[in-house]
Parts: structure tokens; C-alpha cells; sequence
């Protein structure tokens, strides 16, 4: 009996042991403490669909221009000599953009840099780019003006600030104007839409039948963006300014477009009864 009970309290002790060190490993990860005259940066990476069955962008390195004097302008920081370059942590390799659609992102670069205001994003492009549609592969070649780097020209005022120090930011890689069909070739054109959650509103909810091939619009006069829905009809739209919108729902296969008007986004999400769709 002696016997069962000490080796009961091995086994408490050792289950604890497991928690505790679980426990700071996770708080280690949470409580990480910026060094004094840094920031700590975060790159969301999420995707505005196009029609094709993947896109797969090559990402090579990701580096932020900070203007270290405050300047008003890119241009006013490059003529007192106040940038300087600072490289972000990334996990370099193929992003299928297609698969961070509907609000499913990933973090795309990370990293402490010199105080500042982030004017300029360069993200280094590799050349294993390609696009699958019905079914078929292509080289997605890289434009003149994109080879190899895509430029994100900022204000340094985008940047959401969640934590002491910390800051993130969201670009949505806007699939369906990116990618240019000329001749036979697909060119990549990177149009890329940077926001955050805390002063931009999204849309979201379910259509069916998915035998309609639904394809969501949400637009108003100062801009549109597109959701395709998931296997279960499930859509989102994020990163939308608050304001008023329609939405649109462009159906095939014999069924009837649908179009909600006077949607009022406000900052955070508006959630839609589920839309069925009907024959013509």
C-alpha cells in the first residue's frame, strides 16, 4: 500500500513537473520583452481570391525601410538621410495564397527593428511562382516592374498597435488583379491592400446551394472586394472601410444573381443570415 502511494506521488510530481514547464514555455513565448529603443513588428499574410485552383508566390525575404527621425513623407526621410533597412524573420518558401482566403491568414514576417515609422515594406520574390487552373499548371513569370521585389509604399501611420512595443499589420494579396493573362502567359502584377482590425469592419456569412458556383462581391463607390466560398458556403470579406455597401452574389448553373444592398460596416464583423439562391 506503502508501495502504491509513493509511486502515486511520483507520478503527481511528475505530471506537474510537465504542466509547469509547459506553462513557461508558453508564457516565455507570450511575455517576450521588446529591447529598449526597438518594436516589435508582425506581416499578416491573407489572400482576396481569384478564379484559379492555386497560386503559389516564391518568398524569399521580407525587409521593412524605418525613417528613425519621423518624417512626414518617404521622400522628406530619404532627403535627411533617416532610413534605415532592417530585415524581418521569415520561413522562406511557396505560399499557396488561395489557401488564406475567407479570413485565414498566416504570419509572413516577424521581428524587433530601430524605432521608427515604417515607410516602405520589399518583399524578395524567388522564381518558383506558378498558378493551377482547371486542373492545369503554369510558370507564373514575374513582370519588369515587380522583378524581383514588390514594393509597399506606407505612411507609417497603417500599423495596429495590440501590445506594449508591438505592432501588426495585414496585407491581403489581391489574387484576381495580380495575376495578368498576356498571350498565353500569366504574369504576376502584385496589388496588394494593407489593413487591420481595429479600424476596419468585415462581412460574412453562408450561401447555398453550392451548386451555383457563388462567386461575393461587396462594393460601394470607393472600392470592391471578393470572397469565393468554402465547400460549406462559408464566405468573409475583410479589411473594408466602415461605410455603406452592397453585396452581391454572381451565381451560374441556372440560378439567380442576388444583390443585398445598404449594408452599414461598422469596425469589427457583420454576420448574415444564410442566402439561398434561386433558379431562374
Amino acid at each position: 500500500m506503502k508501495r502504491q502511494t509513493i509511486l502515486r506521488a511520483a507520478l503527481c510530481i511528475g505530471l506537474f513537473s510537465l504542466i509547469f514547464i509547459a506553462c513557461s514555455k508558453n508564457n516565455d513565448g507570450n511575455e517576450q520583452t521588446v529591447p529598449a529603443g526597438k518594436q516589435n513588428l508582425s506581416l499578416m499574410l491573407t489572400d482576396g481570391p481569384g478564379f484559379f485552383d492555386n497560386v503559389s508566390i516564391d518568398i524569399k525575404s521580407v525587409q521593412v525601410l524605418v525613417d528613425t527621425c519621423g518624417n512626414s513623407s518617404l521622400w522628406q526621410g530619404i532627403a535627411s538621410g533617416c532610413q534605415m533597412w532592417e530585415t524581418l524573420s521569415i520561413k522562406p518558401g511557396v505560399y499557396n495564397l488561395l489557401s488564406l482566403r475567407n479570413g485565414t491568414d498566416t504570419l509572413l514576417a516577424q521581428g524587433n527593428v530601430i524605432n521608427g515609422k515604417v515607410v516602405l515594406v520589399k518583399i524578395e520574390l524567388g522564381t518558383n511562382n506558378s498558378l493551377i487552373k482547371d486542373s492545369v499548371k503554369y510558370p507564373l513569370h514575374l513582370a519588369k516592374i515587380t522583378d524581383p521585389y514588390i514594393y509597399l509604399t506606407l505612411t507609417g501611420n497603417e500599423w495596429e498597435r495590440y501590445e506594449k512595443n508591438k505592432s501588426r499589420l495585414w496585407l491581403d494579396f489581391d489574387v484576381a488583379r495580380s495575376v495578368v493573362l498576356i498571350g498565353n502567359d500569366f504574369f504576376l502584377k502584385p496589388v496588394i491592400h494593407v489593413f487591420v482590425k481595429s479600424t476596419t469592419g468585415a462581412v460574412g456569412g453562408v450561401v447555398s446551394p453550392m451548386a451555383a458556383f457563388p462567386v461575393i462581391s461587396v462594393y460601394n463607390s470607393k472600392d470592391t472586394a471578393y470572397a469565393l466560398p468554402n465547400r460549406d458556403g462559408v464566405f468573409l470579406v475583410r479589411g473594408l472601410a466602415p461605410g455603406t455597401y452592397s453585396l452581391n452574389v454572381n451565381a451560374s448553373n441556372g440560378y439567380r444573381d442576388t444583390t443585398i444592398t445598404n449594408l452599414n460596416i461598422k469596425v469589427g464583423q457583420l454576420d448574415l443570415q444564410k442566402i439561398v439562391l434561386r433558379k431562374q
